[in-house]
């Protein structure tokens, strides 16, 4: 089947004792036994929920995965992820990603006896000089956020293959519709659900899609051990947002290259990260990987006094911290999105006060640029 028609009914079947065509919200909590030992498939909501079920095998679908898992949030994906290591273990990242990855990895799963070394993923060698002895795990976050880098993730799939190592990808910019790390090499993705993929910033979650029955079974395991679950109404909110994925992708993507070609134009704008630029340094590299550039971009203003400006001055593009949704969102990494990294670490990724990052929305593309211009009139110059 093509990917629109697995969005709207892969694992998503007609209800047998009804015939409704949407998955319902099954909002209970256990489930009774028809006698000591056999019951319908479920027993208790943190192990098992039909709504959350039918989320997860849609989602396996889309990435081409085993299996996939839902959780309470990206960041409870993630972590539950990184639960698959031990004490001891050694995990390569992307530097430069989301910056709630590094406060778990360094904040919180470092007490726990866990290593990690960031690099520049875009350049495999940097990866193979960072794996030690006691390297288990890399971790890809590709495009990063927000200066929005891209990793080929066939070259990196081939060294964590060879080398026995697992590679994670975290694939919340693009969703499965623009691009399918399993089929790269990819052993587990992740997402924010909250994301593209419900697309409508009504409902917080994440998912864990695995390549490999062995992973999928121990995630599953630790999924119901620590319980960090999707609960149903927002796994039904998810399922409903997919539904209309490849529709909003594809507006998204229209609406952010005609954006990033307006600011591209722009003297008061110092910088266009998108990767749907031609002078983009990955710009092959994002062709030949991705069926599509997405909606995400950052542009730098020059200074923190120019980006304050232009940010109060928006009106159509939201000021938040969030992504993906059908409205234009808008935010300031430095104090926002990144605001855990130092100063001097921000500097040296590039992510400048001045930098802004724009989730482009599929409101009208000219009311965004006019909001964008109006904005802009607020920098003096």
């Amino acid at each position: 089947m093509g990917f629109a028609t697995d969005a709207i009914h892969a694992g998503q079947e007609p209800d047998p004792s009804t015939g409704a065509v949407a998955v319902p919200i099954y909002q209970s909590s256990t489930y009774v036994q028809e006698e000591l030992g056999k019951h319908k498939g479920y027993e208790y909501s943190r192990t098992g929920n039909p709504t959350r079920a039918a989320l997860e095998r849609n989602m396996a679908v889309l990435e081409g995965g085993k299996a996939a898992l839902a959780f309470a949030s990206g960041m409870a994906a993630t972590n539950a992820v990184m639960t698959l290591l031990k004490s001891g273990d050694h995990v390569v990242c992307s530097e430069g990603a989301y910056g709630g990855t590094p406060r778990l990895f360094n904040s919180i799963l470092k007490n726990f006896g866990l290593d990690f070394t960031y690099v520049d993923t875009t350049n495999p060698a940097n990866l193979i000089n960072a794996i030690q002895p006691n390297t288990r795990m890399v971790f890809v976050e590709s495009p990063t956020n927000p200066l929005m880098k891209i990793t080929d993730l066939s070259a990196i799939s081939a060294i964590t293959r060879s080398r026995g190592l697992s590679l994670v990808v975290d694939n919340t910019f693009l969703s499965p519709f623009f691009q399918k790390p399993i089929s790269l090499g990819a052993d587990i993705v992740v997402h924010s659900t909250t994301k593209y993929l419900n697309g409508h910033s009504d409902g917080v979650g994440g998912v864990a899609v695995l390549a490999q029955e062995e992973d999928a079974a121990r995630l599953k395991f630790i999924q119901n051990a620590a319980g960090a679950i999707l609960g149903p109404f927002d796994s039904w909110l998810v399922l409903r947002g997919i539904k209309t994925l490849a529709v909003r992708m594809k507006q998204h993507e229209t609406n952010a290259i005609a954006i990033a070609k307006y600011l591209v134009g722009q003297p008061k704008v110092k910088k266009v990260n998108y990767p749907g630029l031609e002078d983009h340094p990955q710009h092959a590299l994002a062709s030949r990987q991705m069926t599509g550039f997405g909606g995400m971009m950052s542009f730098d203003t020059g200074s923190l006094e120019n980006a304050r400006r232009f940010l109060n001055r928006v009106k159509l593009c939201s000021l938040g911290e969030s992504l993906g949704g059908v409205e234009t969102l808008i935010c300031h990494p430095a104090t926002m999105t990144h605001a855990y990294f130092s100063e001097e670490e921000r500097q040296r990724l590039g992510i400048s006060q001045g930098l802004v990052r724009l989730s482009v929305g599929i409101e009208d593309a000219d009311d965004i640029v006019t909001d964008l211009e109006m904005g802009l009139s607020a920098i003096p110059g």
